[in-house]
């Protein structure tokens, strides 16, 4: 399979490549879901002090501005690991970063294998925003039906994220899945965080993060026996679920066999207790002049113009039926009402009726393809977490096009992904998302 050569192939569309990486033609997991203890290597806060100072968000939330401020902070600050080249090294000097900091007790192993309980809360009220348990998840083909991918992914990003895992031979950062559960887990992870929590401390977004470890054992029976013929739906990470399944290919291609390959770091959050928010993901086209972009766009859609954003963003919230608002220039027009005939044309046949009507799959193949002519690549097409009004203001930087969406409805979102289809990329902002650098997973370490 093209997965286990040495690069990652870039000819492949992305439903064509996720088929090949997600699919049954790769190395099959175990035959439920599992959620394993490791030894987690962890930040020494006798070292480094507050571990505030060097966790960071995910990799793909970091911008441009994100990124300076963190690298001008702590020399230890996560970015170096999990964004090397954009902090002015390479993979190979990740590496060289991560064995120095582990030879110098910046980082270090704990002492036996263990499950983490993970939260993070309102800094300022105490309400819990999530909570959750951190483990080495098990592998599985999407034909196992028991974690579910709801999204494409694009080679570029997985080829990244393998390089920097191989040279690393470390998971630096869990990908975050959802599950309906409320039985054993849920007490196991709510016994834990009554307890004194391993670190806490308050980071820039707002939030209270705190760890605990699980050592018991015959708490691992209980998580494992719960766990057992349960799904989980990938909420977040689903390029570094792909490098994991990448590596497992590569490794058994190799000969090697059963490994710690077989497994890769992952938050499990219940979402039946701690429902995750889900947040929107806008657009971002630096290279669409925003007049032509509302000139073209009106051929097809009807506008309303709007003075303020607040006041865009509540008539987008009470649209009845597909809406973006547009941004970039000195007003806001709000696209409601796409011609019927062309939508039709535009969306592809072959998706269900469901798919067919979500905002993200029309804004893709009616707006960004066959009205703007504009190519789906991260440098065309860019992307903001949540926020509409950092959105507006990145285009007018620019010079380009802001799209602002409502954000889907999670019961979409299941269905979809239960039916075997992916939503289109970008789609979904599953949050809050988990904090990197509160535990490290390294391969040689199981």
């Amino acid at each position: 399979m093209p997965i286990v050569d040495d690069d990652l192939p870039s000819g492949p569309g992305p439903e064509e490549f996720s088929a090949q990486i997600f699919g049954a033609g790769a190395p099959r997991g175990s035959s439920g879901l599992a959620l394993a203890p490791f030894r987690g290597v962890r930040f020494d806060p006798r070292a480094i002090g507050s571990l505030a100072k060097v966790t960071s968000p995910p990799y793909d939330l970091i911008d441009d501005a994100a990124m300076r401020r963190l690298r001008a902070g702590d020399g230890h600050n996560m970015v170096r690991l999990i964004l090397p080249r954009a902090a002015g090294a390479g993979y190979r000097g990740a590496a060289a970063t991560l064995d120095r900091w582990l030879a110098d007790g910046v980082l270090a192993p704990d002492p036996e294998p263990a499950l983490y309980v993970y939260e993070a809360a309102d800094a300022d009220t105490g309400e819990v925003r999530q909570r959750g348990l951190i483990g080495a998840l098990g592998l599985h083909a999407e034909a196992d039906g028991v974690v579910l991918p709801h999204e494409n992914v694009y080679p570029g990003p997985v080829r990244d994220r393998l390089a920097l895992m191989d040279a690393t031979r470390a998971n630096l950062e869990p990908i975050f899945l959802v599950h309906e559960g409320g039985a054993d887990t849920a007490r196991v992870v709510d016994e834990a965080a009554a307890t004194e929590p391993l670190v806490e401390f308050r980071a820039d977004d707002g939030l209270a993060h705190r760890l605990w470890r699980v050592a018991d054992p015959a708490a691992h029976a209980r998580i494992a026996a719960d766990l057992e013929g349960r799904q989980a739906l990938i909420a977040d990470g689903h390029h570094r679920y792909a490098t994991y399944r990448a590596l497992q290919a590569r490794r058994h291609a190799a000969g090697l066999g059963p490994g710690p390959w077989d497994s890769g770091l992952a938050l499990l959050v219940d979402s039946s207790r701690y429902p995750p928010h889900l947040g929107a993901i806008h657009r971002v086209l630096p290279g669409l002049p925003p007049g032509q972009a509302l000139e073209r766009a009106a051929r097809v859609f009807r506008t309303t113009e709007f003075g303020d954003l607040s006041d865009a963003v509540a008539a987008l919230a009470a649209a009845d039926g597909p809406a973006f608002v547009l941004g970039g220039g000195d007003r806001l027009h709000l696209l409601t009402d796409p011609d019927q005939d062309r939508l039709v044309k535009a969306i592809p046949a072959k998706h269900s009726e469901r798919w067919r009507k979500l905002d993200t799959a029309i804004l893709d193949h009616l707006l960004i393809q066959d009205v703007w002519n504009v190519p789906e690549d991260e440098n065309s097409v860019r992307v903001v977490h949540d926020d509409p009004a950092k959105a507006v203001t990145r285009a007018r930087r620019t010079g380009g096009t802001a799209v602002v969406l409502n954000p889907m409805r999670v019961s979409d979102v299941l269905a979809v992904a239960g039916g075997g289809e992916r939503v289109p990329r970008k789609s979904t902002s599953f949050g809050p998302k988990p904090r990197s650098g509160m535990v490290l997973r390294l391969l040689d370490l199981g």
